[in-house]
Parts: structure tokens; C-alpha cells; sequence
């Protein structure tokens, strides 16, 4: 992330650095270039980056960065976002990721709207390009889900008592 946010920084784009206060305080990440701002939790940092972002675009990377996008993938997929997420696909790296995307979406464990938010490119001018041509189409029954009434009011009881 470092190398990334720098490259951009020295070429004048504004670079906005979404980062735990645990992070942060207990020096894991290197010194952010541009603005930062610390979040309390990882929760909010993801929600952070979807509110002062236009899109997405992963790196080859591991856990976290895998935990990221199927996060913001998953939020897309209830209409909660519906921002492309672009896997910059450097020799190859995601290609087996992008298999099983496909697989799953042939044998209907996701819809298409979830699988089409992720977009491939293997060079950042063929990312951009594929990122600007990106138009969301939405799963029909996720735009029946309103979430602006906040559903946390009412706790619901979960029944699980067991009927045989």
C-alpha cells in the first residue's frame, strides 16, 4: 500500500490513508503520505474507504486483502454499495480466484450482479479503462431492500429450538 499511495502522492493525486487507531498506534503500517484519517475499527475503515471511494482495485495480497473485497462484494450484492472492484491480475495471480467466481456464479451460489462487480485487468491502463466503461446492474430482489431504516430498533429473537 505504501509503494501505491507514494507513486500517487509524488504524482499530485490526492491520497487518502483509511487506517485503524491500533494500526496506527501500534506502528504496523509505515508513515501515510497525503491525509490521514484513523478509524476506531477495521469495520469502519471499510466503511470509510466505500463513503471516499469511486471504486476499488486489489493488488495481489493476502488475507486482508481478500477479506476486503468479499466484504465490499457482499455489500454490493444487497445493493448496500454497488462500486466495481478491480484485481489488478499481475501474472496471473487471480485467475484461479476469478475460476471459482465463475464456477459459482455457473452453478448459482451467486448471481451475476455479484460476479460482474469484479473486474480483471492485468496492466493499471487496461484496470482504468475497464473501471471508467463499468456500469452496475443491481440484483432485482436486493433493490426491494431498504437500508435506510437502520433495522437495529428491534432485536429479533432468534428461535432455535429444535422440531422434530
Amino acid at each position: 500500500m505504501g509503494c501505491m499511495s507514494t507513486a500517487a502522492h509524488v504524482e499530485r493525486s490526492q491520497v487518502l490513508g483509511i487506517i485503524s487507531t491500533a494500526l496506527a498506534e501500534g506502528n504496523f503500517v509505515g508513515k501515510t503520505v497525503g491525509e490521514e484519517l484513523r478509524v476506531p475499527t477495521m469495520q469502519d475503515r471499510i466503511s470509510k474507504m466505500l463513503d471516499n471511494s469511486d471504486a476499488f482495485i486489489a493488488l495481489p495480497g493476502g488475507i486482508g486483502t481478500l477479506e476486503e473485497i468479499f466484504q465490499i462484494a457482499s455489500w454490493a450484492q444487497l445493493n448496500i454499495y454497488h462500486k466495481p472492484i478491480g484485481l489488478l491480475n499481475v501474472d496471473g495471480f487471480f485467475n484461479k480466484l476469478l475460476s471459482f467466481l465463475d464456477q459459482a456464479g455457473e452453478e448459482n451460489f451467486i448471481p451475476y450482479s455479484a460476479r460482474q462487480i469484479f473486474i480483471s485487468a492485468s496492466t493499471a491502463e487496461e484496470m482504468v479503462d475497464k473501471l471508467e466503461d463499468f456500469v452496475y446492474k443491481p440484483n432485482p430482489v436486493a433493490t426491494q431492500i431498504d437500508w435506510s431504516k437502520g433495522n437495529n430498533s428491534k432485536k429479533r429473537k432468534t428461535d432455535l429450538s429444535l422440531h422434530l
